[in-house]
């Protein structure tokens, strides 16, 4: 997925390395960069 600069982004909801469920909406306002990275030892 890619979203041009300046569009807002779907509501989504992601589950984090510490087990957290958490949403876009959560941070409405706000400024949010996402970091997307493989697990380890993944080809």
């Amino acid at each position: 997925m890619s979203i041009e600069e300046g569009k807002k982004a779907p509501a989504f909801t992601l589950k984090g390395d510490d087990g957290k469920t958490h949403k876009l909406s959560d941070h409405k306002g706000e400024k949010v960069v996402l970091y997307f990275y493989p697990k380890d030892s993944t080809p």
